[in-house]
């Protein structure tokens, strides 16, 4: 699995609809329709992970939760089509609940939700 770089391609990718969502993330995934659109993105597994300032303050756990994005995406990576990904972080965990930036109680809720997202994209 290789990992999107260019903000051109994370526009590309996220210009497509959503393909699912839970509380605080939102996956896009690239479906080229004619092949002039596949030669936007190439033809493999590719993941790409936003996390803005706005919903993640602290640049530890927008590492953490990256670092998380590409964690479950290998695993789920055999079954994912080889097209482009972008999992997108929509909105801010519970910071009195997460007191640390990087707890381990924040690491398993978003290993947890990720999880959750990768199942429904698997399912569908």
């Amino acid at each position: 699995m290789e990992h999107l770089k260019q903000w051109a391609h994370f526009q590309t990718v996220m210009s497509a609809s959503k393909v699912c969502r839970t509380p605080h993330f939102v996956l896009h995934q690239w479906q080229p329709k004619e092949s002039l659109d596949q030669a936007l993105l190439p033809q493999q597994l590719l993941l790409g992970a936003l996390t803005p300032k706005r919903w993640a303050k602290r640049a530890v756990t927008r590492n953490l939760l990256k670092r998380q994005i590409f964690s479950v995406s290998q695993e789920f990576a055999h079954v994912l089509q080889p097209t482009a990904y972008v999992v997108r972080l929509s909105a801010a965990f519970d910071t009195r609940r997460y007191v640390s930036a990087s707890s381990e109680a924040l690491k398993q809720a978003v290993r947890q939700e990720l999880t959750q997202l990768f199942v429904k994209l698997t399912a569908s």
